[in-house]
């Protein structure tokens, strides 16, 4: 491959990685206005997870798996995809799509919290420094007034805060578990096992189902987005930049999203966005800027 296309594809990956990732906050936002949570997010993994299988064969992928990785991308699927992304949708009929965004963003947080609670991992001085501005962030973030008042704002926060143990347990477990050595076959069966559980929960709840020709045309159109770009092509950029380039820039979407899910809230869905909002990303943010730098662990990003 020329440098120049090799440059280009790199390009295409990180604006991928960075824009799309940061918009699926906005689609679902718009999906589950009209769609129940999830049904939404089983529909979105199971189409995506054939589509991936269907493009895994036709490239001469083997889709072989044994009974131990069978249990493992199921426990990896349950974590990342049933709970962790269900949990998600479901938080977004009561917080706004920006302020979601926001608290994700402090996942590496949590991780690292947990790793030294179960691992007992060290916490080096910038990371802990990181950590003390995380959790100024956070405080930040959700304390405030005109947030806390809202109905159901609370119940949203603690359904996100549930999504980030989960991702983050999950991100500890992958780490250490045997699953599928190609990344795009071990994606289609998390993909597979979250979207079968997450109809499982779906109609457990007896979440009402519909056919695409009674969506609102915007619900066709974002649940489109979130499986076509948000849950395939994203995917497969962030799985080629870690080959391509060093994984502290891949990184570095941790930043971007949420920066990009506030301006598309506010931008199209007229969400508000409070200067202590502005101040609490950025205390944030530099807070999970801190605590990458010179990690030792690769935080996974499947939830989205």
């Amino acid at each position: 491959m020329s440098a120049s296309r090799k440059t280009v594809l790199i390009i295409l990956a990180f604006f991928a990685v960075y824009v799309i990732w940061g918009a699926t906050y906005m689609l679902n936002k718009i999906a589950v206005s009209q769609l129940p949570p999830f049904f939404l997010a089983s529909v979105r993994f199971l189409i995506a997870s054939i589509i991936i299988f269907i493009i895994a064969k036709s490239l001469g992928i083997s889709l072989a798996i044994t009974r131990k990785q069978l249990l493992n991308v199921s426990i990896a699927g349950l974590l990342f995809l049933t709970l962790g992304n269900g949990l998600a949708v479901v938080a977004l009929k009561y917080i706004d799509s920006g302020f979601a965004a926001l608290e994700i963003s402090s996942q590496p947080l949590v991780v690292l919290i947990m790793m030294r609670i179960l691992l007992g991992k060290k916490i080096k001085t910038m990371s802990f420094i990181g950590v003390v501005l995380g959790f100024i962030g956070i405080f930040l973030l959700v304390s405030q007034k005109e947030i806390i008042s809202k109905d159901g704002q609370i119940l949203g926060m603690v359904l996100i805060f549930i999504c980030m143990l989960c991702w983050a347990y999950a991100s500890i477990f992958v780490g250490k578990a045997d699953l599928p050595k190609n990344h795009f076959v071990n994606t289609g069966y998390q993909m597979l096992a979250g979207g079968i559980m997450l109809c499982i929960v779906s109609l457990c709840l007896n979440e009402p189902w519909s056919l695409p020709n009674v969506w609102q045309n915007n619900v066709k159109w974002s649940m489109l987005g979130l499986i076509l770009f948000g849950s395939i092509i994203a995917f497969t950029a962030f799985n080629y930049l870690l080959k391509e380039v060093s994984p502290e820039k891949v990184a570095t979407s941790t930043y971007v999203n949420p920066i990009i899910a506030l301006i598309l809230g506010w931008w199209i869905l007229d969400e508000y966005i409070s200067l202590q909002s502005i101040i609490a990303a950025a205390v944030l943010l530099t807070g999970v800027y801190f605590i990458n730098t010179k990690r030792h662990f690769k935080f996974r990003s499947i939830g989205r």
